[in-house]
């Protein structure tokens, strides 16, 4: 079952390296580190880099069907994948395990998984106490109690809550209450009339109609209840805050107390609700979008609780499709992986369920998995990269000119308090209270949902676990959080082609040199910058400098909008600002950290014809390489911070100078701006 994942419905926070995929590619061969079989030399570095560092690959590579997109990262998350398929075989089959152990947690969790047989026999039974549940309400009162049950489960209904940091006391760990209640990725796809957007509502309809049929719906009452679910939601989005608007969180802090809350919500009761979770009646929470829950709470009185009573209903069995028979997994997959991102195929099942057994046993399976994926060596020279990025970084601060000494000081001393992760957690998470047995699949994911919640929602009133980690060690992918004002690289990520031992030093700041730089980026990116060294939601700019700075963020802005993806769909400028001001950071500090790297040094030699700034930039362009769908690139661009990989090598790069130098680039070149347009953040 996906359970609800409170963060991505409220307030998105942690600023990753990527989203939506997580995937990459080898590291090149003989040790180059980048693949000069991929390249398409015929046309020209200064007029469109990516193709000339890829153009070869992109001409002759097809996506799977079973993915979305296919590139710089796929192959390096199948590698950890086929990794932890052999953690798990081999812990299924292990029935001997010690009752509670970590290999019986994870063995039995994935033997249940792939255990097809069984989970045919179940159908939707899993699911028969919660329907049970539904229609038994027969008033607001018990719809209210409803909404507090499926919220203590982990099951997604109307609006998400749980714990998160408070933003200007980031020591301590509160409510978080914020929108939620939508089944598409956006409020603009409930909004939009275009031809696309028309025609993906109505396959949505059909969708959740064809999940009522399975439930045992007429094809008639199913056809009447999608529509009840669409009216629903629609109304819901007109009250939600689209994915740009998510971005400011100085508009996402509302600390509210009972008084407050019952004006807010007149006919929902927190008190009741708190108190349904097992916290405090009186507690004081963040609101982060009282205007969502002024619309949900007219809602609550003007929706009928019959109409209510169908939105639970698809709630549910949207969120446990694929725990359940073949039927309602295959059917979720047609709609959310064929219609949404152009996937032709599923994944094979070991996939699935190794997915699964990560998402919801990420750090029992994650210890095992970084005894023999990740060594101390590797996290020794990541440690000296950090800190060669750290110092770089320190002098581009020190000497940039458009910034006051106050300032200055306040972003020096923030950069100074940056804590570090590497690999793998130092504390481990306690899986002792969660059960996990053979009994069924979709029992333990029940439980899984049901544990972590309840970890989630003991924090709040505590204060913050620093120790703490935002992703399961086998992830291909890295975050700043600016409320812990940390930078963290999961084990998953430092392996070829991101961090290549085999590589010579070029490549290896070009990828996961930039990778750091770019996480650094993030603590003074336009969302970032908001945060002082406690981590706390605090202005530390002066008035003239933080409007130099806005200035600049802008000139990013308006570069990313004029990119096409397709005609009549731009990228969103200020959607992708942040992840596009960390890129063009994050380049420029490695490149300069490469730079002093050379100091002293005998200056190493050509590869296949190309100098070491030239391999820099191509070990960068390489690992961004990818194919997508149609589809997939309108829902990116729609709804994901993150730009598509072919705009985040050639948007940096245009604004380098050092790229120009690298490849003696002339003035009029496509991928050198003029200088009145060039950008440059840090």
């Amino acid at each position: 079952m996906r359970f609800f994942n409170f963060r991505a419905a409220t307030v998105p926070l942690a600023a990753c390296l990527l989203a939506l995929a997580a995937f990459a590619q080898t590291g090149g061969k003989n040790g180059r580190g980048f693949d000069k079989a991929r390249m398409d030399e015929t046309g020209a570095a200064c007029n469109d880099f990516y193709q000339y560092a890829n153009g070869n690959w992109l001409k002759t590579t097809e996506i799977p069907g079973a993915y979305p997109t296919w590139g710089s990262f796929v192959m390096l998350a199948e590698n950890n994948r086929k990794t932890l398929r052999e953690i798990l075989d081999e812990s299924a089959k292990k029935t001997g395990a010690r009752p509670g152990s970590v290999e019986q947690k994870v063995g039995d969790f994935y033997a249940t998984c792939m255990d097809e047989t069984a989970r045919e026999s179940l159908g939707a039974k899993p699911l028969t106490p919660y329907l049970a549940r539904i229609d038994k309400v027969s008033d607001a009162r018990g719809l209210q109690s409803l909404i507090t049950e499926f919220h203590k489960a982990g099951m997604p209904a109307l609006f998400g809550f749980g714990a998160l940091p408070d933003l200007k006391n980031s020591t301590m760990v509160i409510g978080f209450a914020g929108q939620g209640g939508l089944s598409l990725p956006s409020k603009e796809y409930y909004e939009k009339t275009d031809e696309k957007s028309v025609k993906t509502r109505a396959d949505f309809a059909q969708h959740v109609s064809n999940m009522f049929q399975l439930l045992g719906d007429t094809p008639e009452q199913a056809a009447k209840n999608a529509q009840t679910v669409m009216a629903v939601e629609t109304r819901l989005a007109a009250s939600s805050r689209g994915p740009v608007e998510l971005r400011d969180l100085t508009k996402q802090y509302h600390i509210m107390g009972p008084a407050d809350l019952a004006r807010l919500t007149p006919n929902f009761s927190w008190g009741d609700y708190f108190a349904g979770l097992g916290l405090s009646k009186d507690l004081r929470i963040n609101v982060a979008h009282p205007e969502f829950f002024q619309a949900a709470d007219k809602m609550l009185v003007e929706v009928p609780v019959a109409d209510w009573k169908t939105y639970l209903r698809w709630n549910l069995v949207h969120a446990a499709a694929d725990a359940l028979s073949s039927k309602f997994e295959t059917e979720n997959f047609n709609f959310f992986g064929k219609t949404l991102s152009g996937r032709k195929e599923q994944h094979p099942r070991w996939r699935r369920c190794t997915s699964s057994a990560d998402a919801n046993l990420g750090e029992a399976l994650g210890q095992v998995y970084v005894a023999r994926a990740f060594t101390p060596e590797s996290k020794a020279r990541m440690q000296t990269m950090i800190t060669n990025l750290l110092a770089a970084f320190r002098e581009r601060v020190e000497r940039a000119d458009w910034m006051g000494d106050e300032t200055r000081r306040a972003a020096l001393a923030k950069l100074g308090t940056f804590k570090q992760k590497i690999g793998y957690p130092d504390k481990w998470i306690d899986y002792t209270r969660l059960d996990v047995k053979r009994d069924s699949y979709a029992a333990n994911i029940i439980r899984s949902s049901e544990f972590a919640q309840a970890r989630n929602l003991a924090k709040i009133g505590k204060p913050v676990d620093l120790t703490e980690w935002g992703m399961t060690p086998p992830t291909v992918n890295a975050y700043y959080h600016p409320l812990y004002n940390e930078i963290a690289f999961p084990a998953g990520i430092l392996q070829p082609p991101f961090f290549n031992p085999e590589a010579d030093d070029a490549i290896n700041y070009g990828s996961i040199g930039a990778v750091i730089g770019h996480e650094v980026t993030h603590g003074f990116d336009d969302s970032g910058a908001r945060f002082d060294m406690q981590g706390n939601m605090k202005n530390w700019w002066t008035e003239a400098d933080l409007k130099n700075f806005q200035t600049r963020g802008e000139c990013v802005v308006n570069q990313f909008s004029a990119f096409q993806v397709e005609p009549g769909l731009n990228v969103q400028g200020k959607l992708v600002s942040g992840e596009s001001i960390a890129d063009l950071g994050g380049l420029s500090v490695a490149y300069e950290a490469f730079q002093k790297s050379l100091q002293g040094k005998p200056r190493p030699a050509n590869i296949d014809g190309f100098t070491p700034e030239q391999r820099f930039f191509l070990g960068w362009a390489q690992v961004w390489a990818s194919k997508d769908t149609p589809e997939f690139a309108r829902l990116v661009t729609q709804s994901d911070p993150h730009p598509l990989g072919r705009f985040r090598v050639n948007g940096p790069l245009s604004n380098m100078p050092q790229f120009a130098a690298a490849f003696r680039c002339k003035a009029g070149d496509q991928m050198v701006r003029p200088e009145k347009e060039r950008c440059q953040v840090w």
